[in-house]
């Protein structure tokens, strides 16, 4: 009886938004100042970001490749374009990281192996964040380790782009995007094709994506709509199975849907959103025999959020949200779960120079407890623009399908029984800033409950999916950007992370598989005739030897139309494993050329 009285509040609160859209619009325009509302969720804790700019200055080929410039661990079979990734923050294990589509949840519910399946070009893309702990809590369940948040770029004038590049394996990318304006309206359109004949046997690639997006400025604010489709065959040599030399073959398909609308009624923000997401599946571990599993999952996320600016609570916001996960599969069989949340969050100035923020959060998932979580951040400014931050922050997950159900023949089983991962984080962090300079260091602890991994007692054994009772997480993460002169800068980042599980007893699949030291640095040259990128990383994981990366992109402008590229990566052809068993690619190099008009 409560999920029918839960289903109807959301909606009739969902319908208010919407004829608050209609009643703006009958209003006309012009008795109403346009607004545009851009930002709805408020930071203590600054985000890492990176935005469309940097992007065109690293040498990379996909918005998920350029992630490897901030603190997270990629854990990639080959990160060239970006084709299959999974994600690792503060030691988290790959499922532990919310993915989000300008903030609203898109995480695959099979599992966070398709993550990265995200239907979107570099023409797409306004900013890339990656949120941790307390900022991450504000997005509800999957943010273990923290969150990232690909961002859209909103289409607000006539532009043209064409980049074609080539390089080693056979690599050949194409990319065209066109962005109109016609009075309100705003619509972009782009297409991209890529393919590679692999670095290694069994690693070539065909990837193509499209995306539509649009912004229609409205009086009270905007609404917007996007749509993509991405579609990937590619070798999966060992991914699934490291060092058992499985020459294994996978196909995706991704379709998806993300609209809303950001309005403002007299200083109160009302966001009605609805997220469609559909993923395609078909894998063989190897590709020369049968059979091949097959899967088809479907995400349908409606949810509204209203936030007012009040004299006494600071900045206060209200929150509904259902969702639906459906999978059909011949492995793991026909499931479906509803979920349902209610959350609330607050930003308030306590006193000229403390700023609290405050999270809360209620949610109900099929066959799962009801779950609570929520955050408490302080922040406190003494110096100008020199921060103290204090921060505490609770998360949750539940079992993604594989997890669950997944079973074949020879490797692996899922269990059914499996409970909701949980987990308490805490962190103090000091952060300053000025126009040319800023730097900011953390220090974090995260204790793990019930976490879930891929687990067996002895060699022989299927690899099984099993609830383990604690870990704990301390690490510290620092953070320096700086502007050195007109021509150069440099932001750089290291995080170290220690990590104590009880193993029970049990050989782990994934547990070890995070990294104690990362470390990255981007220096930026900007010269006469183009911005030029030079990149340096180190990695260490625990129990192997480290590996230092140097990655670097040279432009050279033209006209200001055209421009020619050369990109390489690992340009010291270093050997190294990101999955122990699971070949990297030594050096790669591309050039192009990129016309803008």
């Amino acid at each position: 009886m409560h999920r029918i009285k839960w289903r109807g509040l959301f909606f009739i609160i969902f319908l208010a938004g919407l004829s608050s859209t209609a009643f703006a619009q009958e209003e006309g325009p012009e008795e109403l100042e346009k607004i545009v509302v851009s930002k709805s969720r408020s930071y203590l804790i600054s985000p890492y970001s990176l935005n469309s700019a940097g992007l065109d200055a690293l040498p990379v080929n996909s918005p998920v490749e350029a992630l490897g410039s901030l603190p997270i661990d990629l854990q990639s079979r080959s990160l060239h374009a970006g084709i299959q990734t999974d994600y690792s923050l503060r030691g988290s294990n790959f499922q532990d990281v919310l993915i989000l589509l300008d903030g609203q949840r898109i995480n695959d519910p099979q599992t966070a192996h398709f993550n990265s399946d995200i239907p979107l070009t570099s023409a797409d893309i306004a900013k890339l964040q990656v949120l941790t702990s307390a900022s991450s809590s504000l997005y509800g369940p999957d943010a273990i380790g923290g969150a990232v948040n690909f961002i859209i770029k909103r289409p607000q004038e006539k532009k043209y782009i064409l980049e074609l590049s080539g390089g080693q394996y056979s690599t050949f990318s194409g990319l065209f995007s066109a962005s109109e304006k016609i009075k309100n309206l705003g619509v972009r359109v782009s297409v991209e094709n890529q393919h590679s004949a692999g670095f290694h046997e069994d690693t070539g690639f065909n990837k193509f994506t499209t995306s539509l997006a649009s912004t229609l400025e409205i009086p009270l604010g905007s609404f917007d709509f996007n749509m993509g489709y991405q579609k990937k065959d590619f070798g999966a040599f060992d991914f699934y199975t490291p060092g058992m030399g499985k020459p294994s073959k996978e196909w995706t398909r991704t379709y998806l849907l993300d609209s809303g609308f950001n309005l403002n009624k007299d200083g109160l923000l009302i966001k009605p959103n609805f997220i469609w997401r559909r993923h395609y599946d078909k894998f063989a571990v190897d590709k020369n025999l049968a059979p091949r599993n097959s899967h088809r999952n479907d995400t349908f996320t409606p949810n509204i959020y209203f936030q007012k600016e009040t004299l006494n609570f600071g900045k206060v916001g209200f929150g509904l949200e259902y969702g639906q996960e459906r999978i059909t599969s011949t492995s793991i069989g026909r499931h479906t779960r509803d979920h349902y949340s209610l959350f609330i969050d607050d930003a308030l100035d306590l006193a000229p120079r403390l700023s609290s923020g405050f999270s809360f959060r209620l949610d109900d998932f099929d066959g799962f407890n009801t779950t609570y979580t929520g955050s408490l951040a302080l922040r406190y400014e003494i110096i100008s623009q020199n921060f103290l931050h204090l921060a505490v922050s609770r998360n949750m997950r539940v079992p993604s399908f594989t997890e669950l159900y997944y079973s074949d023949d020879g490797y692996t089983v899922g269990n059914s029984n499996l409970t909701a991962e949980k987990s308490l984080n805490y962190e103090f962090g000091y952060e300053m800033k000025n126009k040319e300079f800023s730097l900011g260091s953390t220090v974090f602890l995260r204790q793990e409950d019930d976490f879930i991994d891929w687990v067996k007692t002895d060699a022989a054994a299927k690899w099984q999916s099993q609830n383990i009772h604690g870990a704990d997480v301390l690490g510290i993460e620092t953070r320096l950007g700086w502007e050195i002169n007109e021509i150069t800068s440099v932001n750089t980042n290291y995080t170290y992370i220690n990590k104590y599980t009880d193993k029970a007893g049990y050989l782990f699949k994934y547990g070890p598989n995070y990294a104690r030291h990362l470390w990255n640095a981007e220096f930026l040259f900007k010269l006469p005739f183009g911005t030029q990128g030079l990149g340096f990383t180190y990695k260490q994981k625990p129990g192997r030897d480290g590996w230092f990366l140097l990655n670097a992109r040279l432009n050279y402008n033209l006209n200001k139309n055209m421009s020619l590229f050369v990109s390489g990566t690992n340009l010291l052809n270093v050997g190294y494993e990101e999955i122990e068993g699971v070949p990297q690619p030594g050096r790669w190099i591309d050039s192009g050329i990129k016309l803008e008009w």
